[in-house]
């Protein structure tokens, strides 16, 4: 039914009205004071008419339902312009679709991609016998930070390409080079194997053993983009890639990992790989938090997706599993309270402040929180594994510097 306005010409029996009013019960009552040239004009009254205009009716009437129903007009995306501030405006033009497909202005992905590889490395180094010198440490990390560059920028370029028509329908990502035909897939997949050639430079300066640990890892690194396409759960695979580094300073540093004493190495770089596992879901939660809306649209699963209304409770499960396992991985290792208290107590107060104010509805308040969170939690538990690899190394817990040297040690006079 369409339900529309109707004037309607009515005559009082003892007086005319100029314009619509509500007549009083008694119209005797009523004796207005009118201008004679009103006298010879009916008045106006108007009602409501619910019934169905006639088929046959050529009424220019608008039918109110579908006037509220109607498309509103989207806003037309705006056209990309190239950097006109930054470290992007001032390399040359060729240039800039490359460095904008490997982020080079967003580095966030990278220490993400990092801080697993600096971790491992730190509670690895208290582990050989004898402990490991603050140059080896120092070089090992360097290492690891030029392979985690590379490595990122490989992934974004895989990524993009996997994704390149999905990128094209999110607001957020509309302007990336392979989604907005800067850059044609031929050439990103030869950039990409470039990319790939530097990072087996870097790979093949660690001790061979590490070439064993670190293949496996391509194979996350490729398939990451379609686990958006079949499973809810995307961010547990990317876990699986990032937090990889986890177990790469063990190897890198000498530590076998399945044959050391007690199986002291496993155990931490197993509860430590896991707990990196809990805390890339985490933070990717809310990273995805930007693009929920068109994701959803474009078909992208996610568990943000799947689990919008309940993502802070989920994320508060995650860094309670992150903490716990850390916690593990420095007990197996043999960490002292200088571990336990910075690196575990930081991550403690970061995530959890995090997870209190960021807004997951704003755009910027998740990036904010992503970018920085990045640098509060991984530098929190990074400054506690170099105090604790410092005050083993100059034996501050009561002489003693733990892990396999202690073991090894015990073994020794055991043996005598």
């Amino acid at each position: 039914m369409s339900i529309y306005l109707r004037q309607q010409i009515c005559r009082h029996p003892r007086s005319v009205l100029p314009r619509a009013t509500v007549l009083p019960r008694n119209p005797h009552l009523y004796k207005p004071s009118i201008p004679s040239h009103h006298l010879n004009h009916p008045p106006i009254r108007w009602t409501f008419d619910i019934s169905p205009p006639s088929s046959t009716s050529t009424s220019t009437r608008t039918d109110l339902p579908s006037l509220l129903n109607a498309p509103q007009p989207q806003p037309q995306p705006l056209p990309y312009t190239p950097p006109t501030t930054g470290l992007l405006s001032h390399l040359p033009r060729p240039w800039i679709p490359y460095a904008e497909l490997i982020r080079l202005d967003k580095p966030t992905g990278a220490y993400y991609l990092y801080f697993p590889c600096l971790w491992s490395t730190l509670l690895a180094a208290p582990l050989t016998h004898p402990i490991t010198p603050a140059g080896a440490v120092l070089s090992t990390s360097l290492l690891f930070l030029a392979g985690a560059l590379i490595m990122r920028s490989a992934g974004c370029v895989i990524n993009d390409l996997w994704d390149r028509r999905f990128d094209a329908q999110v607001a957020r990502t509309r302007h990336r080079p392979l989604a907005r035909g800067a850059i044609a897939p031929r050439s990103a997949l030869i950039f990409t194997a470039t990319q790939l050639l530097a990072g087996l430079a870097v790979l093949l300066q660690f001790p061979s053993q590490c070439f064993y640990y670190a293949v496996p890892s391509l194979a996350l690194v490729a398939t990451y983009p379609l686990a958006k396409r079949v499973t809810h759960y995307p961010q547990v695979v990317l876990g699986l890639t990032f937090s990889w580094g986890a177990i790469m300073g063990f190897p890198a540093l000498g530590v076998d990992l399945v044959g050391g004493a007690e199986g002291v190495a496993g155990a931490a770089a197993a509860c430590l790989y896991a707990s990196n596992v809990a805390w890339t879901v985490l933070y990717d939660m809310v990273y995805a938090h930007m693009d929920v809306r068109d994701d959803a649209k474009a078909g992208v699963k996610s568990m943000v997706v799947r689990y919008e209304a309940h993502t802070k409770k989920i994320m508060a499960g995650l860094a309670a599993l992150q903490v716990v396992l850390l916690a593990a991985a420095g007990v197996a290792a043999g960490s002292g309270p200088v571990f336990f208290v910075v690196g575990c107590g930081s991550a403690v107060a970061s995530l959890g402040v995090m997870i209190r104010r960021v807004q997951l509805g704003s755009v910027r308040d998740c990036w904010w929180w992503f970018r920085y969170g990045c640098l509060l939690t991984g530098g929190g538990i990074a400054c506690g594994l170099a105090g604790d690899y410092v005050a083993r190394l100059r034996g501050w817990y009561d002489g003693t510097t733990g892990g396999l040297e202690g073991s090894e040690g015990d073994g020794a006079a055991g043996g005598d």
